[in-house]
């Protein structure tokens, strides 16, 4: 019987010697040397990067000095208008409307060429805030029709015919709101005023808005209207994609006021400011408010300094 226990006993202690070995080749990975496997760790994900400045609804603080002042701001993303407390009330539209005389011609034209002088009295009317361009295309399209089709075709719902005596019929005089002017910058961008075929055209037209609130830049018939929103944006949101606007501006003997209005649009918002104001503060008066007010609402906000005039350069229309 002991050679059998001497067997037994070798089979046992053979067993013993395996398994540790086998936890052993377990625990390196097959090695069969005894240390542990390293695991590598993940490396962490950047950071995402932050979204490009943009105009979003924010507080407005301007030390405004004058009969009427209001604004107001279209998300064109979730077409939701932000602004003033009183962002219904109206004022006159001035040069701002002609940018619908253009459009609703434009609509109507269809896929017809647009003649020679018809593009020459569409890019004077945006670029140079033309006069004579604007009385032609108001013409062309009907005269006060126009301004029904204005109001049915981009939904407005607070603007109206002037009543101002004196000035009954004038385009100029037309009634329109800041959150109705957010709502034609709208109508226009999308492509609803000027219809597929030239709401290109009709946007880089105003992209190319041109001279400023200088003296020499202001001519009795026309005049310089680069100026406004566009001076309170900073480069991170001008080179996103190209801003259109029109402004409008008159200094009225009937009331002693500056009436100024300015209309920016671009592919994420649409921005108003509207006001009315002595005619000796000056036109720059107007102008700064309008950078001001963009300048606010850029969202976020950038530490560098804003381009936004500062010196009057000018104040005759």
């Amino acid at each position: 019987m002991r050679p059998r226990l001497l067997i037994i006993m070798a089979v046992v202690l053979g067993i013993a010697l395996i398994i540790p070995a086998a936890y052993a080749r377990l625990d390196d990975g097959g090695t069969g040397t005894g240390t542990e496997a390293s695991v590598p760790t993940p490396a962490p994900s950047p950071p995402l990067p932050p979204p490009p400045p943009t105009l979003a609804y924010a507080p407005v603080s301007v030390p405004f000095e004058g009969e009427f002042f209001s604004w107001a701001l279209m998300d064109r993303q979730t077409n939701t208008i932000s602004g003033a407390e009183n962002l219904a009330e109206t004022s006159s539209t001035e040069s701002m409307i002609k940018v619908w005389f253009a459009a609703d011609y434009l609509n109507q034209l269809g896929d017809e060429s647009l003649s020679k002088g018809m593009r020459y009295a569409i890019s004077t009317l945006i670029r140079d805030s033309d006069d004579d361009a604007a009385n032609l295309l108001y013409r062309e399209v009907g005269r006060s029709a126009t301004i029904d089709r204005m109001i049915s075709t981009c939904g407005l719902t607070d603007t109206k015919p002037g009543t101002v005596p004196g000035y009954i019929g004038w385009w100029s005089f037309t009634q329109m709101s800041p959150r109705d002017a957010v709502r034609l910058g709208d109508c226009i961008a999308d492509g609803t005023a000027a219809g597929p075929r030239w709401t290109d055209f009709l946007l880089d037209e105003m992209s190319q808005v041109r001279g400023t609130t200088a003296t020499d830049d202001q001519t009795a018939r026309s005049g310089g209207g680069r100026w406004g929103i566009i001076d309170g944006l900073p480069e991170s949101i001008t080179s996103q994609s190209p801003v259109g606007m029109k402004n409008g501006w008159t200094a009225l003997s009937y009331d002693g006021n500056w009436h100024v209005n300015c209309l920016a649009v671009n592919d994420q918002w649409s921005l108003a400011v509207m006001m009315r104001y002595p005619q000796q503060n000056g036109l720059d008066y107007g102008a700064q408010t309008c950078a001001s007010v963009a300048t606010q609402l850029v969202t976020p906000q950038p530490g560098a300094a804003l381009k936004v005039p500062q010196q009057p350069t000018g104040e005759d229309h």
